[in-house]
């Protein structure tokens, strides 16, 4: 196998995800940047911008638009730090009480897809995933 296979069908399995995400999320408004960040911001609860940019390894300008676009349909608010450039995001009570009906939205995607892939294959995956990254961190 080349490298090129390998990380040309990683591209396309990581987009076809990311479609299939964005289509359960749809009916709510909502696309797989955004739940990212209300999955991380639900699970870890509030972060500064650069620290949900870092965990996330996106760019500081789409992260921004991201939570932009967030305050605006009233799920995330933004708390000013310490520092004038430094601010908080935490879930508004309005994306508190809608999280567990975005999250049901995703569980089910994520068991469509899995679907036919054996509990085994898919542990399997994660513990390779899991390697790969903390190597590449």
């Amino acid at each position: 196998m080349t490298t090129h296979a390998l990380f040309h069908t990683l591209h396309q399995l990581s987009r076809q995800l990311t479609n299939k995400l964005n289509e359960a999320l749809k009916p709510f408004g909502l696309y797989s940047a955004q739940w990212s960040v209300l999955f991380v911001l639900h699970t870890k609860g509030s972060l500064t911008q650069k620290e949900l940019s870092e965990y996330l390894f996106v760019e500081a300008p789409p992260m921004t638009r991201t939570i932009q676009r967030l305050v605006k349909q009233g799920y995330v608010r933004q708390i000013p730090g310490k520092d004038k450039r430094e601010k908080f995001i935490q879930l508004t009570d309005e994306a508190v009480k809608e999280f567990p009906i975005w999250e049901h939205a995703v569980t089910k995607c994520n068991q469509a897809l899995l679907k036919s892939f054996p509990e085994a294959s898919q542990q399997e995956l994660l513990t390779l995933q899991s390697v790969w990254l903390k190597q590449l961190l």
